[in-house]
């Protein structure tokens, strides 16, 4: 077919088209990669080269003019109200919204309870020094307690990922004076075997508040409006005593679910030694220091069955929240 059968025929169809779909079918018919001009424009380097300047003159003008065709055509079609009608009393497509993951919805909660206690929320480094996670929490080197972290080790001589947020209680008191009340959120990494309760990757919140007067009384009312803020007024729990080497004295925390008891968080009062490593003066001031796993807050508050799913990243499990 020649250049001028070519432009008699797409001309012809343009102008026959009803509708913008027909236009559109016409237009790729005679200017999509497929159509006989474009294939003629690429078969230009087969042509002796006085046919050639001739025919792809010829061409480009054709295509010129079709693309003008079209777009006259378009312009016709939609003054004529070509566009597909619209039914307004057809009921409308549903919107599907996100969904918040169970670790984000118990972040917010439990930050916006602190928050209403008057703590800062304070942020820290998951790659970690071997100095601020575990030497001045009172775990030298040799200490056996290093022996309660799993720890991944960096390629770089004392340097890890943080195996909890208490890595933050020295950096933060060097460049703060008392009295403060802070939670640090933020993940923390454990060397250990997954199952149902345990995983790799875990977040956590650790509290710290120091000053002249900090008791554990204030340690415990801060527990327990926490828990009954998050659980409702009705939660069952229980303090026992516990040993962790940067609190003296340590307890454990424990809520009851069904019949059985559940460890929760470990707290304490703030060892002196923690505070000889931040330069405080251990007779003017008294500090509370406690860590909870937001995992398990969300498996107890939502009932997961499966600490795993929280990372599984299925949308079902999401979809839930």
């Amino acid at each position: 077919m020649n250049i001028s059968e070519i432009a008699s025929q797409a001309l012809a169809e343009i102008e026959r088209a009803r509708g913008l779909g027909e236009l559109e079918a016409a237009r790729v018919k005679h200017l999509g990669r497929k159509s006989e001009l474009i294939g003629l424009l690429r078969s230009l380097k087969d042509m002796p080269l006085s046919e050639r300047k001739q025919v792809s003159m010829a061409a480009n003008v054709l295509k010129e003019k079709l693309l003008d065709a079209v777009k006259v055509k378009q312009e016709e079609l939609l003054s004529r109200g070509a566009l597909p009608r619209l039914d307004v009393t057809r009921p409308g497509e549903r919107i599907e919204t996100g969904h918040m993951h169970p670790l984000t919805l118990m972040y917010r909660r439990v930050r916006d309870i602190f928050v209403s206690m008057n703590f800062s929320v304070v942020d820290g480094p998951e790659v970690e020094s071997e100095h601020y996670n575990f030497d001045v929490l009172n775990m030298p080197p040799d200490h056996p307690a290093r022996d309660m972290w799993d720890t991944f080790w960096l390629m770089k001589p004392g340097m890890l990922l943080r195996t909890h947020t208490s890595s933050m209680q020295v950096r933060y008191m060097e460049t703060h004076e008392p009295p403060f009340q802070i939670i640090v959120p933020g993940r923390v990494f454990r060397y250990e075997a997954t199952d149902a309760s345990h995983e790799t990757n875990l977040y956590q919140v650790e509290g710290l508040a120091v000053g002249r007067d900090v008791s554990l009384a204030n340690l415990k009312y801060t527990i327990e409006t926490m828990l009954k803020r998050l659980f409702g007024a009705g939660v069952k729990f229980r303090f026992r005593p516990s040993y962790f080497p940067f609190t003296e004295p340590s307890i454990e925390v424990d809520v009851k679910l069904g019949s059985r008891w559940l460890e929760l968080m470990g707290a304490g009062m703030v060892h002196r030694n923690v505070f000889d490593a931040a330069r405080y003066n251990p007779r003017d001031v008294q500090g509370f220091a406690f860590g909870v796993g937001l995992d398990r807050l969300a498996m107890i508050k939502y009932g997961i069955p499966d600490i795993r799913l929280m990372y599984s990243g299925d949308m079902r499990f999401v979809k839930q929240f």
